[in-house]
């Protein structure tokens, strides 16, 4: 988080408007599509099985409602500190804003955001607690795990990040969630220390629901089944595999030919965030992205998804490459659980056969030319989630007819990560450039590593140009 904010600072105007309302909307359709399918699954919630995923299903609509919110946060700005007090969200509803404070050490003063007032339930006309204050609202067993916080970020500059009930007026009880860090003076040390909060009572609740739920199956082997097939279904209903040429728009006769496949790991292990897609964009361009999450599960795929969406809904509305990264850590930033990914991002412009893409910590594509191949120079761009505020490269490639375009995640060579599974792949280059087809070039990377044991779950997207 930017240690330069503070609450009582005007906020800067929100990143291209245009294409978080594009993002807005692909939130709100993949909301109508999930809720389609819970209504579709109501008829088995007498079911243990089918109140676990009923309960699966509203955590999932909960999150993007949860998305859709923060979205619009973005995009309108914060409230300012003398903001009435806003409505509240509906009974079982996840919609909270976040709220900052800064907390001055050398003078003990205290800034609070609108939000933040409404969040720990303050009068707004109110003073901001100091740090010596906050600590009245907490209940009390949960005042030791928020002091140790506080004093790790005061004294060892550590970030904070963690969680802790309130006691709101009328003795109502919430979880709040907070994350800060320490702003330093010249001189190293702590001058200040700012923070967002934010309500995740719902949150919580919705996922012991799921818990519990899940808990009472009487067979933990069929939960496990059951977790595995939601999420391979939820990955290939938006994965579909593209195979065969592809005309772009307004282009005449030039194509780009396009395969795809997804590999999943050799055990019956719950299914990662791996993706890969390819979208036509309204300028004749063409999107080519492949990308990964971590962890497994339902959870993560449903966040796969939700990622996926974002990249389409930006890329539509015209952010390049190294924008549409920025945008993409700063959505996983802002969400209530910690989330690290990797991926790569390219717009093919097939009038000059240029290729402009941007990475984040995720392997570099790979080009094949005339029975040789190498790995392109990736741009800067570290793991989506891993820092507040990175700032993304972008690098431009000249294409060929006849190249092949290779990308891949983490696990399409088993046993083999970084510059070793390049070179693996970069083997199979005579091999490749003699195919005719993108799907002959996908058929035999499959062949050569897709029948191995694999631990993990990968995703390959190859791309050829062919005029």
């Amino acid at each position: 988080m930017p240690s330069h904010l503070s609450a009582d600072r005007p906020a800067a105007q929100p990143p291209g408007t245009g294409s978080v309302d594009a993002l807005i909307s692909q939130t709100r359709r993949l909301k109508g599509d999930v809720d389609a399918v819970r209504r579709d699954a109501e008829e088995e919630a007498d079911h243990p099985r089918g109140r676990w995923q009923r309960a699966l299903y509203d955590l999932a609509l909960h999150q993007l409602n949860d998305l859709d919110e923060h979205l619009a946060q973005l995009r309108d700005g914060p409230l300012p500190t003398a903001a009435p007090e806003p409505a509240v969200p509906a009974p079982g509803s996840l919609l909270s804003r976040v709220g900052s404070a800064e907390w001055n050490l050398l003078t003990d003063e205290a800034s609070w955001s609108g939000e933040l007032y409404r969040i720990l339930g303050r009068d707004p006309a109110a003073s901001p607690l100091t740090l010596d204050e906050l600590p009245s609202l907490v209940l009390d067993e949960d005042r030791p795990k928020l002091t140790t916080m506080v004093t790790n970020c005061l004294v060892d500059a550590r970030p904070i990040d963690g969680e802790f009930r309130i006691a709101r007026q009328g003795g109502e009880v919430r979880t709040v969630h907070m994350m800060g860090e320490p702003v330093l003076d010249t001189d190293g040390s702590t001058a200040s220390m700012w923070a967002v909060l934010r309500d995740v009572s719902e949150l919580r609740r919705s996922q012991r629901v799921v818990s519990e739920t899940r808990d009472s199956l009487p067979d933990r082997r069929q939960d496990a089944r059951t977790d595995h097939r939601l999420a391979v279904e939820l990955q290939e209903a938006v994965l579909p595999p593209w195979l065969g040429s592809l005309r772009l728009p307004h282009r005449g006769p030039r194509t780009l030919d396009l395969a795809a496949r997804r590999l999943p790991a050799s055990t019956h292990t719950l299914i990662g965030g791996d993706w890969y897609d390819a979208l036509e964009l309204t300028d004749g361009e063409m999107l080519l992205s492949v990308g990964d999450l971590t962890g497994h599960g339902v959870g993560v795929t449903s966040n796969m998804t939700m990622l996926l969406g974002a990249v389409r809904g930006m890329a539509m509305a015209g952010a390049p490459p190294g924008q549409l990264m920025a945008w993409l850590n700063q959505l996983l930033d802002a969400t209530v659980q910690p989330a690290l990914g990797s991926a790569v991002c390219c717009r093919y412009r097939p009038g000059t056969r240029t290729l402009v893409w941007a990475q984040a910590g995720h392997p570099a594509p790979l080009l094949f030319r005339d029975g040789t191949g190498r790995v392109l120079g990736a741009p800067d761009g570290v793991l989506l989630g891993a820092t507040s505020g990175a700032v993304y490269g972008q690098a431009e490639e000249t294409l060929e007819v006849g190249d092949l375009l290779l990308l891949h995640t983490d696990g399409l060579v088993p046993g083999h990560t970084g510059t070793a599974a390049a070179n693996l792949l970069l083997d199979l280059a005579p091999r490749l450039t003699a195919t005719a087809t993108a799907q002959d070039c996908l058929s035999t990377v499959v062949q050569e590593f897709g029948e191995c044991e694999r631990a993990d779950n990968a995703c390959v997207l190859v791309a050829k140009i062919t005029s």
